[in-house]
């Protein structure tokens, strides 16, 4: 809980300062040397205030990284390839989950904090070798290290020259633009791109994953299992494949089909969810009933991996034009921190109040998300995001 606080107003106080003053490159080395920080006083913590500040460095870089890399992908990516390279973060995010799962059954607390830091190590060495944006150099009016940059990325025999002159158009537009602060997103030429992430983030955590997630053993053990660590290694297990799944249809389903079906899933895995507890409740089928709701919980877990885990990051980072994507950006991940704390600490109080209805109501959010998605959302599959911000503005 500590780790959701510390990351949500962190997050939030450093983009609004920083992120528009630095490269999406320094933006993550600076996280991650918190991040290591942060890993180095869990694992030599000898007090609780000492573990508490190591999850408030950790918090603050991870809040800051979970904004910065998909919008870094965003800005770097072709249009065509877009959509999968940013659900590939979201990929990488879920493997790493899933190591840390596995990690955690053999390893104590303090040695799964220092192998944190491993991984932190190889983000610095790799950014060396990663370019900059070409759309911030662009903006920071680095012309030629933006061509430079921009011919890394796509080729010594691709022809830039369009995109080029499309970026640098869609920049000298923006810069006749004021400087933006946060009430100024609430403007009418911002207000759409608002709606979008913040709405897309918020029926995201609505739906319920940080609750079922964090809680999946204690859900299967009050669903009539004698244990709940199988459904757990089973969660773990599934996230990955479907993940995986979700970022190779990303730019060729779209990013609309994919979340509602997405949420068509979770609907389906919450309906059954809910119905093995009102089995259970009434003493009806109770052999089933622990069937039921693992094979719900499990329909749960891949339909939410596929489509409502990664499509809000992936068009939170394209939504957004690039003189707001800063302020903008701490708003929305600051959406997504509250809606997964809010969920997380109510799920216990709501299973106590009614298990079935629990189930219900996350299985209501999602038909809501569907509705969201089908009258709000716009495709942006195959559009550059200079035709997405004209699309939205339009």
């Amino acid at each position: 809980m500590y780790y959701v606080c510390h990351t949500l107003f962190c997050r939030f106080l450093h983009t609004n300062r920083k992120n528009c003053e630095t490269t999406n490159k320094q933006a993550m080395r600076i996280s991650t040397g918190f991040c290591i920080i942060g890993w180095l006083a869990v694992f030599f913590s000898k007090g609780s205030s000492t573990l508490d500040l190591g999850r408030l460095f950790t918090g603050y870089g991870i809040g800051v990284i979970s904004y910065v890399v998909p919008v870094y992908i965003a800005e770097i990516a072709p249009k065509n390839l877009r959509g999968g390279l940013a659900t590939t973060n979201q990929l990488m995010i879920v493997i790493g989950s899933s190591v840390s799962f596995l990690l955690g059954s053999v390893l104590n607390w303090r040695k799964l904090a220092l192998a944190g830091v491993a991984p932190c190590i190889c983000l610095l060495v790799g950014l060396f070798f990663v370019p900059e944006s070409p759309r911030w150099l662009a903006k920071v009016g680095r012309e030629k290290e933006f061509q430079l940059a921009l011919r890394k990325l796509r080729g010594k025999d691709v022809d830039i020259s369009h995109e080029a002159i499309e970026i640098m158009d869609n920049i000298e537009t923006l810069k006749n633009l004021p400087k933006t602060k946060m009430f100024d997103l609430f403007q009418s030429r911002y207000v759409r791109s608002v709606v979008i992430g913040v709405g897309l983030m918020a029926f995201q955590q609505s739906v319920g994953i940080n609750g079922i997630g964090f809680y999946t053993a204690e859900t299967f053990v009050a669903a009539g299992l004698s244990s709940g660590k199988a459904g757990t290694i089973a969660y773990a297990c599934i996230q990955v494949p479907f993940t995986m799944l979700g970022a190779i249809l990303m730019d060729k389903s779209g990013r609309k089909p994919l979340i509602t079906v997405s949420a068509s899933g979770t609907f389906l895995g919450c309906l059954i969810t809910g119905i093995a507890f009102v089995f259970k409740d009434q003493s009806l089928l109770l052999k089933w009933v622990p069937t039921l709701a693992v094979a719900g919980v499990l329909i749960y877990i891949a339909s939410f991996s596929i489509g409502l885990g990664s499509v809000p990051w992936v068009m939170m980072s394209e939504v957004f034009p690039i003189n707001v994507k800063g302020i903008a950006g701490s708003l929305v991940v600051l959406v997504a921190w509250l809606g997964a704390w809010v969920v997380s600490y109510t799920f216990n109080f709501l299973m106590s109040w009614s298990s079935p209805g629990t189930m219900f109501l996350y299985a209501g959010c999602s038909l809501l998300t569907i509705l969201f998605v089908a009258k709000v959302v716009p495709e942006t599959k195959g559009k550059t995001l200079e035709e997405i911000q004209a699309c939205i503005s339009s």
